[in-house]
């Protein structure tokens, strides 16, 4: 088993390498490669050879994400995944953020959101009937990062997908708006449901955790045990072939990057 966990450009060429080793079951960390030409490659390279390729998008496994969606299930109602960053509302701050991530935040910050969609909402290219930006809460912008070069992206951004198939789900991505991420459940334009992340069981860990790592990026804290989880059943699946629930596979991530690269534009012309 190998665990890729470099630099997304290097991606393609490590698996090549890690499938040359031998290795049977490969966890590669999200988004995979940076397009989905190289993502798609990087698959059928592994199907050829019949590794199994798991992703790590542990928010397919995170408690969060689970109590949205069984609370949903049971009692209906549509989902909004929020996820925040800690990032200063300042021209530097985010400036240096659009930079140092500039694939944007549709391939980057909101990634896992979108796998999501994907594994659970039969959200696809192909499958999109309508996605809607949140003018209001919305926000794209072309500021300078460290090298003095201009890059625009979304420091904010809210946007709900309709499917083809009926199925209605919404995301929101706010470069600034804290460390606490959250699924919720609206019904008849209320919010019924709410579990965040972290929780209050999750919080005594974040303390423990950030004495132990200080100076850690918040998110590494608060989503440790999704982290855990998602690692575990890779690994098991590895040892003992046992199906590992709720994992992204490649073939989500190909589709998760379509998407991706598909919402950039979309979601830029209704903003700017």
């Amino acid at each position: 088993m190998a665990l890729i966990s470099g630099r997304t450009a290097d991606n393609p060429k490590l698996l090549s390498q890690c499938i040359d080793a031998k290795c049977t079951t490969i966890y590669l960390e999200k988004p995979g490669a940076p397009t989905v030409a190289e993502l798609e490659t990087m698959r059928d390279q592994a199907k050829t050879a019949g590794v199994t390729v798991l992703m790590g998008y542990n928010k397919n496994v995170c408690k969060y994400v689970r109590k949205a969606r069984e609370y949903s299930a049971e009692n209906g109602g549509t989902i909004t995944f929020v996820s925040n960053n800690t990032y200063e509302n300042t021209p530097e701050s985010l400036g240096e953020c659009f930079e140092r991530n500039r694939e944007g935040m549709c391939k980057n910050m909101v990634i896992h959101e979108l796998a999501l969609l994907v594994s659970f909402f039969d959200v696809s290219v192909d499958n999109i009937e309508s996605c809607t930006a949140d003018k209001e809460f919305s926000s794209c912008q072309t500021l300078k990062g460290p090298s003095g070069a201009d890059f625009t992206d979304f420091d904010k951004i809210k946007f709900t997908i309709k499917t083809k198939t009926g199925k209605e789900v919404t995301v929101v991505g706010d470069r600034c708006g804290g460390d606490v991420s959250w699924a919720s459940v609206e019904k008849d334009g209320k919010e019924v449901f709410r579990h965040s992340m972290p929780d209050e069981e999750d919080i005594a860990n974040v303390t423990t955790l950030e004495k132990e790592y200080p100076g850690a990026m918040p998110y590494f804290f608060s989503q440790d045990p999704d982290y855990i989880t998602v690692k575990e059943k890779v690994a098991a699946e590895c040892a003992t072939g046992a199906a590992p629930e709720g994992v992204a596979t490649i073939d989500i991530a190909v589709e998760t990057l379509r998407v991706a690269e598909h919402l950039t534009p979309t979601l830029q012309e209704q903003l700017l």
